[in-house]
């Protein structure tokens, strides 16, 4: 006795002709009971078979519906017998089955990176009974992935700094880009990185997308930003490959590379001789071009001074003179010393061969401040006779003025009667 059996051959798009697997049928072991006429149950084996998927490209454009393959069973005679059924994942929407011919044609442009599989199964029934012929056999359907997505960097612009004079090939940062085509099928997927903007300062490796310093002593005080654009070409960087790119706004940051330096290596200022100790009574200023903690400075007398000390203001970096000791402009008038500045934070780098100090001269001038003059005595005590005429001599008083020698004093009398 000879067991129906049903074939189902499975025809590949001819927009895919390489990927089409040849049918050939094989034992998978599943089992069936056949009654014979003396009773007995003989145990003959179901034809299976080698394949379970078909391919089909996504972004299909023509104007009809895309072929996608052929169901067909050898009970199938051409005589409008058999009726061929598909179910399962998009059967009847998105693909649709000639129960006559047995041939599936997808309805709709079929996007990989919505759903890269379809799961279906066939059915073969007979026409008049509706009754199955054979099992049902499930299949897969398998979107081909092309080349339909260009890389995408998460962000526009990202933001990176790396310190000044570093050292050729310092990392700076990493920016990668994403592909939504099948990373296992083809090229479409690898990415190859390149620099658009921002050689000869920095390079891109070509495979992970790290940035890296190309150039020596690239200096923050000189130029202290660079607008960086990445491209990240799929295909392998082949021509015709799509590509993204993204902006990479990197900052040198700073490293303490400058010394303070005087504009002016010699200061003149003016003290007023009544200023009380500890008060200010004039700055000076050293430049660093570099910033934060590495334009720190300190000041400091060379040697120190009886009278003049500095300290430093630590808001403007300014040297602040201070009065130690009273001032007398009637006793020193002008005075000298040497002034010394220098970073508070060096960096072990950089201090070889330089020197992270500088020095100036200042001189103070004092200023007189106008002072009553004095009796040399305090009280006088002149006796005169009663009977003395108007007009005669009874004694000498004097007076002096501490803000000038031998200047004239006006002197008035104010009586007082016992």
């Amino acid at each position: 006795m000879i067991a129906n059996q049903v074939v189902l051959l499975l025809m590949l798009s001819i927009l895919w002709p390489s990927a089409a697997l040849p049918f050939t049928p094989g034992n998978i072991g599943n089992l069936f009971g056949t009654p014979e006429n003396d009773g007995r149950v003989l145990q003959r084996s179901k034809r299976g078979w080698m394949w379970n998927q078909f391919f089909l490209l996504e972004e299909y454009s023509g104007n009809d519906h895309q072929y996608v393959g052929k169901l067909h069973s050898n009970m199938d005679r051409g005589e409008g017998n058999v009726k061929y059924v598909l179910t399962g994942d998009g059967a009847g929407s998105l693909f649709l089955i000639d129960e006559k011919s047995g041939d599936i044609h997808a309805t709709k442009r079929l996007d990989r990176e919505e759903k890269a599989m379809y799961t279906l199964n066939a059915k073969v029934l007979d026409r008049r009974t509706n009754l199955e012929l054979e099992p049902d056999t499930e299949f897969n359907i398998k979107i081909h992935d092309i080349n339909d997505n260009e890389p995408k960097f998460a962000k526009e612009i990202y933001f990176a700094s790396v310190p000044e004079m570093s050292e050729v090939g310092t990392s700076v940062a990493t920016v990668t880009a994403n592909d939504a085509d099948d990373e296992t099928y083809g090229n479409s997927a690898k990415l190859v990185y390149s620099i658009l903007q921002g050689q000869p300062y920095f390079s891109v490796d070509s495979e992970n997308g790290t940035i890296k310093t190309a150039l020596p002593g690239m200096d923050r005080e000189v130029k202290e930003n660079y607008q960086v654009v990445i491209q990240a070409k799929d295909m392998a960087g082949q021509m015709g490959g799509l590509s993204g790119t993204t902006t990479v706004s990197i900052t040198l940051s700073d490293v303490n590379d400058s010394p303070p330096r005087f504009a002016n290596h010699s200061f003149r200022v003016t003290a007023v001789e009544s200023t009380e100790i500890g008060g200010a009574v004039g700055r000076i200023k050293a430049d660093d071009p570099d910033v934060g903690r590495n334009a720190e400075m300190e000041y400091s007398i060379v040697g120190g001074h009886d009278t003049f000390d500095i300290i430093t203001d630590q808001t403007t970096q300014e040297g602040v003179i201070i009065i130690k000791k009273a001032l007398d402009y009637e006793t020193k008038r002008d005075f000298e010393f040497r002034v010394e500045v220098k970073n508070t934070y060096l960096d072990s780098r950089f201090i070889h061969g330089l020197k992270f100090k500088d020095y100036a001269t200042v001189k103070v001038t004092v200023e007189d401040v106008d002072e009553p003059p004095g009796f040399t005595r305090n009280p006088y005590i002149i006796e005169v006779h009663e009977d003395t005429a108007a007009g005669s001599f009874v004694g000498v008083v004097s007076a002096r003025d501490p803000d000038a020698d031998n200047k004239l004093c006006c002197f008035c009398f104010f009586y007082s009667y016992f």
